[in-house]
């Protein structure tokens, strides 16, 4: 009877160990995710920005105003 009390009490601290365990492994991957999702927005908006740049070389304004 003494022993099964004493697995019961063990039992329930592990079970709670395993509960944290699992939500700061999922609290570590949402952070990771958020992570990979900001660095894929900057280099979107690098991207953007250089296509942009280009463009701008390349294009002459003053002779798309005239032909308008």
């Amino acid at each position: 009877m003494q022993i099964r009390k004493a697995q019961d009490l063990n039992a329930i601290p592990t079970e709670v160990f395993d509960i944290l365990i699992g939500y700061e492994d999922e609290e570590k991957r949402a952070l990771k995710k958020r992570a990979s999702r900001r660095a894929l927005e900057a280099r979107r908006a690098i991207e953007r920005h250089m296509e942009e740049r280009n463009l701008t070389r390349h294009i002459d304004t003053d002779a798309w105003l005239d032909e308008a």
